[in-house]
């Protein structure tokens, strides 16, 4: 396994832009001049030479997404979550640091798929596109909203095809949401309502004091990438890294790109004006163990404004009147109401299923005609797109405002105060504090 570093740290910093020079003020790297190297055209009846950074639990189940192309390289910090995908595809390159990979390959590969901890998600990605790579990443698309910004931008300075892991974007269910909504079916929609049953993961936690011996099979500088320094401990990896703050977004940020989404498309939500929380006890370390949130979002043409509601950590919204004694809402994963004045629609967690309430109202329904183009697969639409096919639907011009949305509630989450935003600047107008958590500082490494 490859493990020269000294070239590729170098490389990484001109790249990502993570020069001392390249550090803003408020600590945010800025996305560099470097020129993006000549890319490969790749027809539709050949195949292309993708990269995967990230393979271990989801990331297996992205690199299966892609398999019909050359698996060229494999990269992941821990030999033993990547063991199984390293065995499938034992004509892969293998890596532990991304930026060899790079330094190594660059010119062998046509697209990346990330499907690292959050806090990765935007430095390996800038990277990748700079270099001129298309790029599927996993969601929330990053870490903080400037990253999500940023992200967004550089895909169109450097004309890559990109994809968001949202896979209930390609699915049926939110197409039919959408399409019953435009044909009137449940009228006007003023308020939203969402949940899930996250986080199965602790949180509410503070930092352990114990600092056991690395595993041998972990490169943990590697894993840290560009978080705060901070010692090894099973508390974060291979799996409770999402509850906290330095490299995941807590339950909004696992479930809320997928159970959001229906809603964001469907009702061209875009930047909210507000949003606020009530929470279980909140520290600097973990999000809480359970959260309500209330986001405000203006009218939009002819569309009125819209209230829309998250709740997780076993919280629930209010059972809806018209929905039959038999019935319950879905627990497991999460779900969705959209409320309209003449009915309401209930999905589950990717707008799959889509019912109107009360039955009787969905046996009335006439279906609209289809018109809106159905999905080869989520994965499948960005495998074509980066042979010049039609762009996929959860492309960063989708997925970066619709992550910055989202990632917003950690905003009032963690200052516990109403955030009033200003979507344009990228700012919290009232609460100075919470700009702090816009964007972060990155660790050399």
């Amino acid at each position: 396994m490859a493990t020269k570093r000294g070239m590729t740290r170098r490389r990484f910093l001109e790249v990502a832009g993570a020069g001392a020079a390249a550090v803003s003020l408020t600590g945010c790297l800025s996305v560099s001049p470097f020129a993006a190297r000549g890319r490969r055209r790749v027809s539709p009846n050949e195949k292309l030479n993708i990269a995967c950074i990230g393979v271990g639990g989801q990331g297996g189940c992205d690199v299966e997404g892609v398999s019909s192309e050359n698996i060229v390289a494999l990269c992941d910090v821990d030999d033993n979550q990547a063991a199984e995908t390293f065995k499938k595809f034992p004509q892969a390159r293998k890596f532990r640091d991304f930026r060899v990979m790079f330094d190594e390959m660059a010119r062998e590969i046509d697209a990346v798929t990330v499907t690292t901890p959050d806090h990765m998600h935007y430095p390996i990605a800038i990277a990748a596109i700079e270099l001129g790579k298309h790029v599927f990443v996993q969601k929330p698309l990053t870490h903080t909203i400037w990253e999500a910004r940023q992200l967004a931008k550089a895909a169109r300075r450097f004309k890559v095809v990109t994809q968001m892991g949202i896979q209930g974007h390609a699915m049926e269910g939110p197409r039919l949401v959408q399409e019953w909504m435009a044909a009137g079916a449940i009228g006007p929609v003023r308020e939203v309502h969402l949940w899930t049953d996250r986080p199965i993961w602790p949180q509410g936690i503070e930092r352990p004091t114990e600092t056991p011996p690395v595993p041998s099979t972990l490169d943990w500088n590697l894993w840290l990438g560009v978080a705060p320094q901070r010692p090894y401990h099973p508390a974060y990896a291979p799996f409770n890294w999402r509850g906290w703050w330095d490299f995941g977004c807590g339950a909004l940020g696992d479930m809320a790109c997928h159970i959001m989404d229906a809603s964001f498309w469907s009702l061209k939500l875009g930047s909210p004006t507000s949003v606020e929380a009530v929470t279980a006890p909140v520290n600097k370390e973990t999000a809480p163990q359970w959260s309500i949130l209330t986001y405000e979002f203006p009218a939009r043409g002819d569309l009125p404004p819209v209230t829309l509601r998250w709740f997780d950590g076993g919280k629930m919204p209010p059972r809806p009147a018209d929905l039959e004694p038999d019935r319950e809402l879905r627990k497991e994963d999460g779900g969705q109401l959209i409320i309209g004045e003449k009915a309401t629609i209930m999905a589950d967690t990717y707008g799959q299923s889509p019912r109107l309430i009360p039955e009787e109202k969905m046996r009335a329904l006439k279906r609209p005609e289809k018109t809106i183009p159905r999905s080869p697969g989520h994965y499948q639409e960005w495998i074509d797109a980066c042979k010049g096919g039609p762009k996929p639907g959860a492309n960063f011009d989708y997925a970066g405002p619709f992550t910055e949305v989202v990632l917003l509630g950690n905003l009032a989450i963690r200052t516990g105060q109403r955030i009033e935003w200003d979507g344009e600047r990228m700012r919290c107008t009232n609460v100075p504090a919470a700009n702090e958590y816009v964007c972060s500082a990155y660790r050399k490494y």
